[in-house]
C-alpha cells in the first residue's frame, strides 16, 4: 500500500491537529510534505519538525521570520502569506489536501489543488457555500474526489454508501442548537460573546462555534449538502438533536430512514475521510448507544434563528448571494467576538448586505472576491451605525 501524502491547511487549529492525531496512529498510510498556519508559529514549528514536513507556510507574514529562525537548523522550507498558500495547495508533492482553513480563505486553495488534480478531504465550509458550482465543475471535470469532514456531511455520505440516487427522498441534517438553545428568544439580545462560546458538546474554533450559536453554520451546512450531494434545497431538512450523536440522516422513498450516530468527536469524520473507502481498524474513542438512552429532536425555532432561512434564500437566489451572507457574517462574528456589536446585529449585518449588494448569477472567481469585499464593506458600514 502507497503512503499518502498530505498537505494540511490549517494544521494548528482544531480539525488540523485531530487530522495530525490520525496521522500519528498510521504512520504506514500517510507522511506530511506541508504545513501552514495562519499565526500560530510556535505550533506550526513544532509539528513540522515532529512529522518531517518538507515545507511550512504561515498565513501572517508578520511571523515569518520568527518562524524562519525556530527552524534554521532544519531542511524545511519555510513560506509566507497567501501566495506561499496556493502554492502549496497545487504543489507536486501532496496526494491529498485537507483544507481545514476558517472561512473565505479556503476557496483558493481548494479551486488550485482540484486543478492539479488532488484529492480534496474538506473541512472549510465556505468553500462550497461560497462557490459550490465552481468547485463541484472543477472537481468533476478534474476527477477529483471532494470528501467531506464536517461531521454532518460525512454521516450523510455514510448513509448514502450503497443507495441508488434515485431511492434518496430527503436528507435530515441534525443540530445541537448550540450554546444558546435553552436562552428564550427574548432574551438574546443581551447574549455576550462568553456565553455564546459555551458550546454543550462540541470543541470548535471560536467563529464556528458563534456561527453553530445562530445557526449560520446549520445554514451554511445546508448549502453544502446541496453541492455535495447534487439534491434540491427543499429536500434538504433540518432537526435539533440536542444530544448530537445522530450526527445527520437519510429519509428513502420506501420510509426507511439511515442514520449515522457516535460520540462527538472529529476525529471519526476526519478519519473516515483521509482513509476512505476503507475504514479506520481501531476507534479514537468508543461509543455506546447504552450511554445515551434518550435521543430528541424537535423543529428548528425559525424566528429565534433567522439565519437558517436567510441561507435557503441565498441558496434558492444561487449566484453570488450565498458569498455575500458568508463574508457579511465573517465581518460581524468578529465585531461580536471583539464586543463591537451585539449578538442579533450578526444577522442584522447580513440582511443589510443582501439588501444592497450587487448580484451576479453567474459568477467567476473574480466575482466573488469582489462580492466578498464588497459584503465585506457592506457589514462594516451596518456596524459602524448600530
Amino acid at each position: 500500500m502507497s503512503i499518502e501524502k498530505l498537505t494540511i491547511l490549517g494544521s494548528t487549529g482544531s480539525i488540523g491537529t485531530q487530522t495530525l492525531d490520525i496521522v500519528r496512529r498510521n504512520p504506514e498510510r500517510f507522511r506530511i510534505t506541508s504545513l501552514v498556519a495562519h499565526s500560530r508559529w510556535q505550533e506550526l514549528a513544532e509539528q513540522a519538525r515532529e512529522f518531517s514536513a518538507e515545507s511550512v507556510v504561515i498565513g501572517d507574514k508578520n511571523h515569518y521570520r520568527a518562524l524562519k529562525e525556530a527552524l534554521a537548523d532544519t531542511d524545511i522550507e519555510v513560506m509566507a502569506g497567501n501566495e506561499a498558500i496556493e502554492e502549496v495547495a497545487r504543489s507536486y508533492r501532496s496526494d491529498t489536501v485537507v483544507n481545514a482553513l476558517v472561512g473565505y480563505a479556503g476557496l483558493h486553495p481548494t479551486y488550485l489543488a482540484i486543478e492539479s488534480g488532488k484529492r480534496i478531504a474538506l473541512a472549510n465550509k465556505e468553500t462550497l457555500v461560497v462557490g459550490g458550482d465552481i468547485i463541484m465543475a472543477a472537481a468533476k471535470r478534474k476527477g477529483v474526489d471532494i470528501l467531506p469532514i464536517d461531521s454532518e456531511h460525512s454521516a450523510i455520505m455514510q448513509c448514502l454508501e450503497g443507495e441508488k440516487r434515485r431511492s434518496i427522498r430527503n436528507l435530515i441534517v441534525t443540530c445541537s442548537g448550540g450554546a444558546l438553545r435553552n436562552i428564550p428568544r427574548e432574551e438574546l439580545h443581551s447574549v455576550t460573546p462568553e456565553v455564546a462560546l459555551k458550546h454543550p458538546q462540541w470543541s470548535m474554533g471560536s467563529k464556528i462555534t458563534i456561527d453553530s450559536a445562530t445557526l449560520v453554520n446549520k445554514g451554511f451546512e445546508v448549502i453544502e449538502a446541496r453541492w455535495l450531494f447534487d439534491i434540491e434545497p427543499e429536500r434538504i431538512k433540518v432537526v435539533i438533536h440536542p444530544q448530537s450523536i445522530v450526527h445527520s440522516m437519510v429519509e428513502f422513498t420506501d420510509g426507511s430512514v439511515k442514520a449515522q450516530l457516535g460520540n462527538a468527536d472529529m476525529h471519526t469524520p476526519i478519519s473516515y475521510a483521509l482513509l476512505y473507502p476503507e475504514r479506520s481498524s481501531e476507534a479514537m474513542e468508543h461509543f455506546s448507544i447504552l450511554d445515551y438512552p434518550t435521543l430528541t429532536f424537535a423543529e428548528v425555532d425559525r424566528e429565534k434563528y433567522p439565519a437558517l432561512d436567510i441561507a435557503y434564500e441565498c441558496l434558492q437566489r444561487g449566484g453570488t448571494a450565498p458569498c455575500t451572507m458568508n463574508g457579511a457574517n465573517e465581518v460581524a462574528v468578529a465585531a461580536f467576538l471583539n464586543h463591537r456589536c451585539g449578538y442579533h446585529d450578526i444577522v442584522g449585518a447580513i440582511r443589510y448586505a443582501l439588501d444592497n449588494a450587487s448580484f451576479e448569477i453567474r459568477p467567476t472567481l473574480t466575482c466573488y472576491d469582489e462580492a466578498n469585499d464588497e459584503a465585506r464593506e457592506l457589514a462594516e458600514r451596518y456596524l459602524s451605525r448600530r
